[in-house]
């Protein structure tokens, strides 16, 4: 049923508290590509992919960590971005049963972001089966 959130967005939205919200949204533009705003006194709008992740500063509900699964095109070079821009390593890029391959990383201000390509094998082997 359209009409119960705004043109672009989808039912859920993810929303991330921190102490540095340009520093988080320059992460999530150097990392994802994201795009977006930042208006005083309202939470950044990022959206990566189809998806809006809003930013939000941490001085009325305090800070929140999350973990995020985010789908790309290349895990291992979106992998690389993420470490080269401050992110500490969890697990490296890997091949999952379930079809993605897969990284995570942890960002500075501690949430976890799950990183994944589809493998095109792994998604037709699970059409056929």
């Amino acid at each position: 049923m359209p009409g119960f959130q705004p043109d672009g967005w989808r039912t859920v939205t993810p929303r991330i508290f921190v102490d540095d919200v340009q520093g988080m949204t320059g992460f999530l533009r150097t990392v994802f590509g994201a795009t977006g705003r930042q208006a005083v006194g309202r939470p950044a709008e990022m959206q990566i992919g189809d998806s809006i992740v809003m930013v939000s500063s941490d001085d009325v509900r305090g800070a929140r960590v999350t973990c995020l699964y985010v789908y790309v095109e290349d895990t291992d070079k979106t992998y690389r971005k993420a470490v080269s821009a401050g992110a500490k390593s969890i697990e490296k890029p890997v091949d999952t049963p379930y079809g993605d391959r897969r990284a995570v990383v942890t960002d500075a201000w501690g949430n976890t972001w799950q990183i994944a390509t589809r493998q095109p094998a792994k998604r037709a082997a699970k059409k056929e089966g």
